[in-house]
């Protein structure tokens, strides 16, 4: 579910995707949004490349900064537009771990199964598919990365069992390494909304996430405009057939602080 941009806002924006809290940093770092071109155009995801224009996927995977080497952690991966640049991107010395927490697995079968598949084969081996209840976020090695789109607005709902996002928050800062990072894309809601409509309309209020994950111990260090979509009201639920697939959504960084 992603809005529709045009081709020469994509382009303007895949040079520099992030706004950050102070200038010093995106100045020393200009290239830092800018996609993986040899990723975005691996043969092994050809079946993904015409979602680009809308998911913006290689220039989000530039944005949350993935790397060679890196340990991704893909929470709720869906059908695995995310996990498969991830995989690419941090190569065969990395490792992504695709999660579920068995309450969402449980409705959103076959997805997990799917990736299982998918990660029995290269280039995808170094792919992990795991299931955990989502009340007890876990991660086998230290993290450079925790990212999660468009599922964040779940945990508080009662098919998770009513998570407290502080609970999620809190677990995902402990399995980061000091100076990690944790990207979160959502659904906007409306100002003042907070958490009142994530099960009606499946939305958030923007300024409710940053609240909750700087309480964990993060610092936002920027944010990117690639999925906004400022036509749309933020009063339908996302899936409804007059704005599924171009709804307003945020794109958050954080990151742990590494002292």
């Amino acid at each position: 579910m992603r809005p529709i941009l045009t081709v020469a806002l994509a382009a303007a924006l895949a040079s520099g995707c992030s706004k950050s809290q102070s200038a010093a940093p995106e100045a020393a770092a200009p290239a830092a949004a800018a996609p993986a071109p040899n990723i975005a155009a691996d043969p092994a995801r050809a079946a993904d490349v015409a979602k680009d224009a809308t998911r913006h996927g290689p220039e989000l995977v530039a944005f949350a900064e993935v790397k060679p080497g890196q340990r991704v952690y893909d929470l709720i991966p869906g059908g695995g537009y995310f996990t498969r640049l991830f995989g690419l991107t941090v190569g065969p010395t990395g490792k992504v771990f695709a999660v579920w927490p068995d309450e969402y697995d449980k409705v959103s079968k076959p997805d997990s199964d799917v990736i299982r598949k998918m990660a029995a084969t290269a280039p995808y081996t170094n792919v992990v598919v795991m299931t955990q209840p989502a009340k007890a976020f876990s991660a086998p090695e230290p993290l450079d990365l925790v990212f999660t789109s468009q599922n964040y607005h779940d945990y508080p709902d009662p098919f998770m069992g009513k998570v407290d996002p502080a609970v999620l928050n809190a677990a995902v800062f402990k399995a980061l390494k000091p100076g990690g990072l944790y990207v979160i894309i959502d659904h906007s809601g409306r100002p003042g909304t907070g958490m009142k409509e994530t099960d009606t309309l499946h939305r958030i209020d923007v300024e409710t996430v940053k609240q909750q994950v700087a309480a964990a111990g993060f610092v936002l260090e920027g944010e990117s405009q690639l999925l906004a979509n400022p036509a749309d009201p933020r009063t339908s639920d996302v899936f409804d057939k007059s704005i599924r697939g171009k709804t307003d959504q945020f794109v958050l960084k954080f990151r742990k602080p590494k002292a």
